[in-house]
């Protein structure tokens, strides 16, 4: 992705004006880095001739790269909920990094929701010895219309192509019937 002060402004107004991630390249951030390692040397070489302009642009510039990181960020976290509370996981419209961030914040909410889960549940376990609930990543292959695990949770339903995060034993079990693919 090629990045200028143009795409930053446009990536930028779309994040303040959307409820939805802006859609940007899996590069994004290492454009943006790179981008921004160009401006900076400009912006150094601009102190020797006392340029003030250049000094306000490359500010200007900081302040959009925060402001849009920020934006995203809450849209990631957000996601990651969503995400944590349906089952479904989309990553279209996020850079690799973000991809990778919503996958570890998945791992950290579905591990809180197994306490809650805990606590719902008829057999009495102390809190603190509860083991972590293994998850796993897939690729829906075929729609799963929605059924009951035998942990008697709703799973479900499930579109084709989409990223879903399920416990092991139903990963399994989606895996066998060629529903769906390890991710």
């Amino acid at each position: 992705m090629r990045l200028d002060y143009d795409e930053l402004r446009k990536i930028y107004r779309l994040e303040k004006n959307s409820s939805k991630l802006a859609e940007v390249d899996d590069d994004f951030f290492d454009s943006l880095q790179g981008f921004f390692e160009k401006q900076k040397k400009d912006y150094l070489r601009s102190l020797n001739d006392l340029s003030s302009s250049k000094a306000k642009s490359f500010s200007n510039l900081k302040k959009i790269i925060a402001e849009i990181f920020s934006i995203r960020e809450k849209k990631l976290l957000n996601k990651a909920l969503i995400a944590s509370r349906t089952g479904e996981l989309e990553t279209d419209q996020m850079s690799l990094q973000e991809t990778e961030t919503l996958k570890q914040l998945l791992l950290v909410l579905n591990k809180h929701q197994h306490f809650l889960d805990q606590i719902f549940s008829l057999e009495k376990k102390p809190l603190s010895k509860v083991k972590s609930v293994g998850k796993t990543s897939l690729k829906i292959i075929q729609s799963v219309p929605a059924f009951m695990g035998s942990d008697m949770h709703e799973y479900g339903p499930f579109e084709k192509d989409k990223l879903v995060s399920v416990p092991e034993k139903i990963g399994t079990l989606l895996v066998s019937r060629k529903l769906a693919e390890k991710a």
